[in-house]
């Protein structure tokens, strides 16, 4: 991947656990783990109707650069909207030079 492709900025989020402070509840939440340098890629219209996509499927690709914490637990924020992370897929040559990380748009946002 060159780098000249990853040319968007985005978040990459953890899900997070904290107290609040005035009734001692557990609150689930997101935090911030790193600003990453991404591809984004929508699917065409073609490969949407093609994967018979609905509201928890794959509708974008983001590529990053390799990172081994990434999972399908975390998500992505970018221009105020929120990817649900479906998978990481490591590159096929290396292993360690980027991940694309199928993503479904908005599902996860609490």
């Amino acid at each position: 991947m060159q780098a000249g492709k990853l040319n968007k900025r985005i978040m990459l989020q953890k899900p997070v656990k904290t107290q609040n402070t005035s009734t001692g509840a557990i609150v689930n939440g997101w935090g911030d783990v790193a600003e990453l340098w991404a591809n984004i890629a929508d699917l065409s219209a073609r490969d949407f109707v093609a994967a018979k996509a609905g509201q928890n499927e794959v509708t974008t690709r983001i590529t990053i650069r390799w990172r081994e914490d990434v999972t399908y637990k975390h998500r992505i924020l970018y221009r105020g909207r929120v990817y649900d992370i479906q998978g990481v897929l490591e590159d096929d040559k290396s292993g360690r030079e980027y991940l694309t990380l199928p993503c479904s748009r908005g599902v996860n946002d609490g």
